[in-house]
């Protein structure tokens, strides 16, 4: 399954030639092999890198299972780099050759699906569940002291829980004890699968009082909630879990874009343009980067200082060194964005922003 430290191995990727980056479609409902195999021979047809286009065409020949809905392929047979990334979420077609990696979709996707924890919660317990890039994946779930019974008496018959009082346990002691004890293991799970972004399942009441035991930290990170039995099967929880991520994600990129334009126009915060985004990134100032899916453009880059501009030079203004020609400045601005610890948030539709202007940038400073 593709992460964030695949994603860093590809940042990190400057290669001595040129680098083949290829997504596909393989999503079964709308082909079959033999159909997405065609069209990939089809998309590498103006490709003059025979060695990394066999080398592509021979592991979806005898590698590829077919049981994901993408696949994304990097190859530079100079280098001896191969990667490829089966995926559970379909991709645009496409196929690029650049200096490095092309990793603005996968970038997208990470930021789109990447990093969900699912919790479904009653007064005994909670299942919990990751969900990374559409893949849902369950964790044994906690549960706590039943609450259709009333306790009296000593200690626990459980065995590795707390004794009793002696005084008759009241029913909401009890519930509140369970779900403190399925919070604090949520809190566990979040943390080992890198959640960014939580859901909840349940009943309003349940939910209420499961996200109350939270820490703080986590409970700002709580984006949706829906209703849910603890019984729902994993089709069910992945159903919604995409439904309330996509729906959450509307909502957070409309906010982004709001801040964006807004401390554009008023010179707070943010930069919007070409050269202006640029020049932010190269100064480390970039916290979010934002362009447009589709947009690319030429321009130029110093290997030495890292400088990217659209401004055609001999030199670089930076340090002097001769300046490098790239094909797109798009994709080293992500990757230069990226790799000074900022965020990339790929817009497919930005209609607020037009011609030259399809990027900006939140800043840190």
């Amino acid at each position: 399954m593709f992460n964030e430290n695949d994603l860093r191995e590809l940042l990190d990727c400057h290669a001595d030639g040129e680098v083949l980056s290829v997504y596909l479609n393989t999503d079964p409902t709308f082909g079959n092999a033999d159909a997405y195999k065609l069209r990939l021979r089809n998309m590498l047809k103006e490709v003059d890198l025979p060695d990394d286009v066999e080398m592509i065409e021979r592991y979806m020949n005898t590698e590829y299972d077919w049981s994901g809905r993408g696949i994304a392929i990097f190859s530079c047979a100079t280098n001896d780099f191969f990667r490829a990334y089966p995926l559970a979420i379909a991709v645009h077609d496409m196929v690029q050759v650049g200096d490095i990696p092309s990793v603005k979709p996968l970038a997208n996707l990470l930021e789109t699906y990447g990093g969900y924890g699912v919790a479904l919660v009653d007064k005994q317990g909670a299942r919990l569940f990751s969900f990374h890039l559409g893949e849902l994946k369950e964790q044994e779930g906690v549960l706590g002291e039943s609450v259709k019974r009333t306790k009296t008496g000593g200690a626990s018959s459980m065995g590795g829980r707390r004794g009793g009082t002696g005084h008759a346990k009241s029913m909401g002691e009890t519930i509140d004890r369970n779900m403190k004890e399925a919070a604090d293991f949520a809190e566990r799970f979040f943390v080992e699968n890198n959640v960014r972004r939580v859901l909840i399942g349940g009943t309003d009441d349940n939910i209420a009082l499961f996200r109350s035991q939270l820490p703080k930290a986590w409970q700002s990170l709580v984006v949706g909630t829906f209703p849910s039995s603890m019984a729902a099967s994993h089709a069910d929880v992945f159903e919604k879990a995409l439904e309330i991520g996509q729906e959450a994600d509307k909502k957070r990129v409309a906010q982004l874009l709001d801040a964006l334009v807004t401390g554009a126009a008023k010179e707070q915060g943010a930069v919007i343009g070409v050269e202006e985004t640029l020049a932010a990134i190269g100064s480390g100032r970039v916290r979010t980067l934002v362009v447009v899916e589709d947009f690319h453009i030429p321009g130029y880059a110093c290997r030495d200082c890292g400088i990217i501009t659209t401004l055609p030079a001999e030199k670089c203004k930076g340090c002097g060194e001769e300046a490098e020609e790239i094909q797109d400045i798009v994709e080293a601005a992500v990757s230069a964005a990226m790799q000074s610890g900022g965020e990339v948030e790929v817009i497919h539709d930005m209609p607020s922003l037009d011609g030259e202007h399809k990027i900006g940038a939140i800043l840190r400073y």
